[in-house]
């Protein structure tokens, strides 16, 4: 690892502990060397959404650490989005309820990919609710796993809120 990796994960570091980002998850991070050239990214993630200020405080803060460096970079700060990845076990339980895509190492149930509503953990297992009742899921056999935005249940709780409030539409 190069000094300036080493600078970005120390940065990365002390920003989970500072208060001014007191809510802000680093759900990813890495950095890769090409050709001369360290790419880093991040990806963050906080009740209620990441706005682009926040991206941008991050960012400001990451540069800033790294700009005593004279070795070429990029750096990419994002929000974990609509179809956050799920990455710690604690992912698991914190968005039970919530919809969910997870694909495994090795086929469980015929597949490797499996679609859900998160139940939550039940020791060292993910447990998924599926149209075929509840689906176990290894952590160990997970190789990826994110959640799953779904529009139509937008488009549908819109459209009960509206019958609800007696509005009908512009």
């Amino acid at each position: 690892m190069s000094a300036l990796t080493d600078k970005f994960e120390q940065t990365l570091d002390a920003i989970a502990h500072d208060g001014t980002f007191a809510g802000v998850e680093i759900v990813t991070h890495s950095a890769h060397s090409r050709r001369g050239m360290t790419t880093f990214s991040v990806t963050i993630d906080k009740e209620g959404g990441v706005d682009l200020a926040t991206c941008e405080q991050i960012a400001s803060r990451i540069n800033d650490a790294l700009d005593a460096f004279e070795d070429p970079y990029s750096l990419e700060v994002e929000s974990a989005g609509l179809e956050r990845p799920l990455v710690r076990p604690h992912d698991y339980e914190r968005f039970a309820g919530k919809r969910a895509r997870i694909v495994t190492s090795l086929m469980i149930n015929g597949g490797k990919t499996h679609r859900g509503t998160l139940v939550g953990l039940r020791g060292e297992t993910v447990i998924l609710a599926t149209e075929n009742g509840e689906l176990p899921l290894p952590i160990a056999t997970i190789k990826s796993a994110n959640l799953e935005y779904d529009p139509r249940a937008d488009l549908t709780r819109d459209k009960r809120e509206r019958k609800t409030h007696g509005r009908t539409g512009s």
